[in-house]
């Protein structure tokens, strides 16, 4: 029984080895390669050193693969920390942290870039992205309620979320970037988001 489960523990450990290796090669070639369209089981398997039948067998499908990378990329930017924003007790501190924490997740891997083409590129993993991107405007939507109470009126109110969600997003940060740093296009954005709450009242 004992040798059993070494052998079922060791199995497990080397497929999550392999796991993160594949995840690491996809990551990689993103960043060498802007274009997403090269991206593919076969390349990555090779660059990965094993097998496409392994590729396929751990993430099912290239938008399996790419969200896996994407989730990694995200777990390295500190997007995870959103979750504890959302519990600070002053909503407006949550806003400015919330734009903080995207402007260093966008500037944090050259891989981002190539993940956001995806959009516009890539129909299977764009709605992947699509999907995510929504959760930032639930996130943002949540905190606006918290700042400005009911009394804003709801059009009002969704121009406002439509508003910071457009300032948060990749290609606004990318823009802006071009000229300034990660610090000083947060606090342009974190001044703009802080105009468009402030209409609210």
């Amino acid at each position: 029984m004992t040798k059993r489960n070494y052998v079922s523990s060791a199995r497990a450990s080397a497929a999550a080895e392999t796991r993160e290796r594949i995840i690491a090669a996809g990551a990689r070639l993103l960043r060498k390669d802007s274009s997403i369209a090269n991206f593919s089981l076969d390349v990555v398997a090779k660059a990965a050193g094993v097998t496409r039948l392994t590729v396929y067998n751990q993430f099912g499908s290239r938008r399996g693969l790419l969200e896996a990378v994407f989730d990694d990329i995200a777990r390295q930017g500190g997007l995870f920390e959103l979750a504890e924003v959302m519990a600070m007790a002053d909503p407006r501190a949550a806003l400015d942290r919330v734009v903080s924490i995207f402007c260093t997740f966008w500037s944090h891997d050259p891989a981002i870039g190539a993940l956001n083409q995806a959009v516009a590129t890539d129909p299977e993993f764009g709605d992947s992205l699509v999907e995510r991107n929504e959760r930032r405007r639930e996130l943002l939507s949540t905190l606006l309620s918290r700042i400005v109470g009911k009394h804003a009126a709801k059009h009002a109110m969704q121009d406002a979320v439509d508003l910071i969600f457009v300032l948060t997003s990749y290609p606004s940060f990318a823009s802006l970037s071009r000229q300034r740093s990660t610090e000083e296009v947060c606090r342009l954005l974190q001044t703009a988001c802080h105009a468009a709450v402030d209409g609210l009242k």
